[in-house]
């Protein structure tokens, strides 16, 4: 895999209980021009949108090309075609879809004579149960905050999750992704550890969880690792393993999705 320096931004969707817009925002030095794909379906009925665009050089402002022109496709393994819409440009949408669990959705682009395909199967969802916060461990005397979630993880059943944060309206960069090796069949209270947004009492917090595959789920673990708060210390970035063929930047996922809010206390 190509070396490469990343670097993750997010921006905060309309409805945070239906399928957000990201932005992936990928400095890979004069390596430029490939296509970048951030797609997303849920379980959750409403519009389902898939974003195009090209990276740019390292040194180039944070202004990524839309890819426009493109006919993109979803379709499912029961026989289920649709084709999404752009507006605007390089935005694809359809509406009124909602996935189902157990399904594998199939994304299909053409663009720039060349096709490219993307499979996610939808997991079962698993309910989070609540968010909760305490003191950090790191300047708790200033009154920091951790926000830990809590849920029931099925026994015997493997289950790969995603967790997206936001903090005042504001999304947190930190990604958090963790599956249920070491918490099978346990209720897990899992601390999303992050030092990109300060949180105190009075602050509102939302907390997205997304149930995810396995191949989605190794594409944000390697980003986890690679941040500098990460488990991995800020490793060597490289490009994230994309569950696209043939191979470029992005992702495609079918996920299921559910958001809590917060209001911080002392």
């Amino acid at each position: 895999m190509k070396l490469s320096k990343l670097y993750i931004v997010f921006l905060l969707g309309t409805l945070l209980a239906t399928s957000c817009n990201r932005v992936i925002d990928l400095k890979l030095g004069n390596d430029t021009g490939r296509l970048v794909v951030e797609g997303n379906i849920t379980n959750i009925k409403g519009t389902q949108t898939v974003k195009l665009s090209q990276n740019v050089s390292f040194d180039n402002t944070n202004t990524y090309p839309a890819v426009s022109g493109a006919t993109v496709t979803i379709s499912d393994n029961t026989g289920n075609k649709y084709t999404l819409t752009e507006a605007p440009a390089g935005t694809y949408s359809v509406s009124q879809l909602a996935g189902i669990a157990g399904n594998v959705y199939t994304l299909n682009i053409l663009t720039g004579g060349k096709t490219y395909t993307a499979a996610s199967t939808m997991p079962a969802l698993i309910t989070l149960d609540s968010i909760t916060s305490k003191n950090t461990v790191i300047n708790s005397s200033k009154n920091r905050k951790q926000i830990t979630v809590h849920y029931q993880d099925p026994l015997g059943v493997v289950n790969q999750y995603r967790f997206v944060m936001y903090v005042n309206g504001v999304q947190v960069k930190s990604v958090f992704a963790y599956n249920d090796n070491f918490n099978d069949g346990k209720y897990a209270h899992t601390d999303l550890r992050q030092t990109d947004i300060d949180i105190y009492p009075g602050d509102t917090v939302q907390v997205e969880m997304q149930c995810i595959d396995k191949n989605i789920y190794t594409y944000w673990y390697t980003l986890m690792q690679q941040q500098p708060n990460g488990p991995g210390g800020g490793v060597t970035p490289t490009d994230p393993p994309s569950n696209i063929t043939p191979e470029t930047l992005g992702y495609f996922s079918a996920h299921t999705t559910q958001t809590l809010t917060l209001v911080v206390k002392p």
